[in-house]
This record gives structure tokens, sequence and C-alpha cells, in this order.
């Protein structure tokens, strides 16, 4: 029996996560909700989690497991669907990737070349003035369920990577415009905004299951959540006659039990972080951690 405590700290969140044997006991988290047009930053909450994990596991000596933050939103997903070995689509306010799980790596197909689809979402709520409460992401999903005109905007996928700067620069500039004029509501620019980075998603990602090979999508990260990324997705799957897999609100945005699975995963194929190694980084790569604990 392995029981572990994982502790994640994202831009806003905090989140405390309890795993036993592959079953969740415990996931509380707690976001905390900037007034409109602002944001918390990523290095003070992860710097300050870091500390509390390394705190805990001296004080209560126990073997201490650094873990990347998009392995973890995996193993999460993997561990709550079922899904064997799925082409990955990460989206969240920090990254956007296509993954799949070769010789003991999760490997990079395509990715944004600019900014995460997230923040993408996330600054176009602050053109719009859409509140943060619970999630800028979410309430221009709601919006986007009202809007009847699809608006054009700039659609950027070059390969296997999408950009996203070109479509939030074109909003910026144009949004105020358009709403005064009466081109269209807020709520159109919401649906086509949701519609055009969405079909960016799909496209890349099924061009990553074509070259794999891939029967199974798994969809993961906070953006993941989004019920409307979700339609699109399943669409292309059952053209091309494969299965999609996702979470909802619990696990897909950032939370305690996915850093506790992967270090499960970790902790029972050898692996113990020394207390020297236990840093942050904002720059840890899927495709640097060495996937032990799969065939």
């Amino acid at each position: 029996m392995t029981i572990v405590i994982g502790f994640e700290g994202s831009a806003n969140k905090i989140g405390v996560g309890i795993i036993k044997d592959g079953i969740v006991l415990s996931n509380p988290r707690r976001t905390y909700i900037t007034p409109p047009g602002q944001g918390p930053g990523m290095g003070a909450p992860l710097l300050s989690v870091a500390i509390v994990a390394r705190t805990v596991a001296q004080l209560w000596k126990k073997p201490l497991l650094g873990v990347n933050h998009c392995v973890g939103h995996i193993e999460m997903g993997r561990l709550i669907t079922g899904a064997k070995n799925p082409t990955v689509l990460y989206v969240s306010g920090g990254n956007t990737q296509v993954i799949a799980y070769s010789e003991h790596r999760y490997r990079i197909f395509g990715e944004t070349i600019d900014i995460a689809v997230g923040n993408c979402l996330d600054r176009f709520a602050r053109v719009l003035k859409i509140s943060n409460d619970p999630s800028p992401g979410y309430n221009i999903e709601q919006m986007a369920k009202k809007g009847k005109k699809f608006v054009e905007l700039p659609y950027t996928v070059k390969g296997m990577d999408v950009s996203f700067s070109g479509i939030l620069s074109y909003t910026e500039d144009m949004a105020h415009k358009m709403l005064t004029t009466g081109d269209c509501t807020p709520e159109d620019l919401c649906f086509s905004l949701q519609e055009t980075l969405f079909s960016m998603l799909v496209e890349i990602t099924e061009r990553a299951m074509a070259h794999c090979g891939s029967q199974e999508v798994l969809i993961v990260g906070g953006v993941g959540c989004n019920i409307r990324l979700q339609e699109m997705m399943e669409v292309m799957c059952k053209e091309r006659s494969a299965k999609l897999f996702a979470t909802d609100e619990r696990f897909c945005i950032d939370n305690g039990a996915m850093i506790a699975q992967a270090g499960w995963e970790m902790f029972r194929s050898g692996n113990v972080t020394p207390l020297n190694d236990s840093w942050i980084t904002q720059r840890y790569r899927t495709d640097e951690v060495e996937v032990t604990w799969r065939d």
C-alpha cells in the first residue's frame, strides 16, 4: 500500500490531493479570484508550494518527489478515464501541446509557438472586461452559447504547431470598433473565438493521431473542461472511429490529486527527489521527463 500527498500551486490555485494506490481519497482546491484585468503570475505561487512540500517532507521524514506539471495532468487523466495509450491534447493557461507516449517519454508532436490557448482566452476576457469569477474561460464559454454571428478571425496552423498571438492581437485591435458599430456582440466574439481556437486544436490533434496510428484522444488541462472543445473533438474522433476521453472540472483544472498520482507512479518505479534538487522551474518541458513507470 502506497499513500501519496500531492501539493499543487499554480498561478491562482492551491490544491492538496491524497492518492492511495489509484484511489482518490481527497482533493480539495481553492482559487484566488482576481479583479478583472489582473493576473497573479506564476513564480510566487510555485515557490510557496515548493517550500511547503519540502518542509512537510522533512517534518514527517517522508520521501519527496518533484513532479512535472504536465505529466501530472496526463497521469490523472489516464487514471480517471481508463485511457490506455492516447494521443493527449494538453490545453491550459500556460501550455498547449499535443503529446504521445513513446519509449519512456511523453513526446511533443505539436505545440503553440507563442502563447497558450488558456492565456489567449484570459487576455481576451480582459479586453472585453469579462469577470474572472469563477474563471475567464468558463465565462467565455457561457457567453459563446448565446453567440449567433461568426466573425472570421486569424487561423494559424503551421504544420503541427499553432499560433494564438495573431488572433489575440486582432481582437485587441478590432473588438472595440466592432462592438461600437454594432457589427457583432460580445457573445458573437466569444463564440467566434472558441470556434476558431478549438478548430486549430482539433486539426493538429487529428494529424498527430494519423501519424501515431492512435485510436484514443485524451484532453487534459484546465481548458479541457470546455464542453464545446469536447464536442468538436468528439466529432473528429467519431469520423476516425476513435474514442475521446475527457474529465470534468474536478480533475481537468489544476489539482493536488494529479500531482499525487504522478508521484505515486514515480515512487513505485523507484524515483525519489533529493532535497537539494527539489526546486522549481517554469521551463520544465514535458519531454524532459523519463517515464520509468510505463512499458
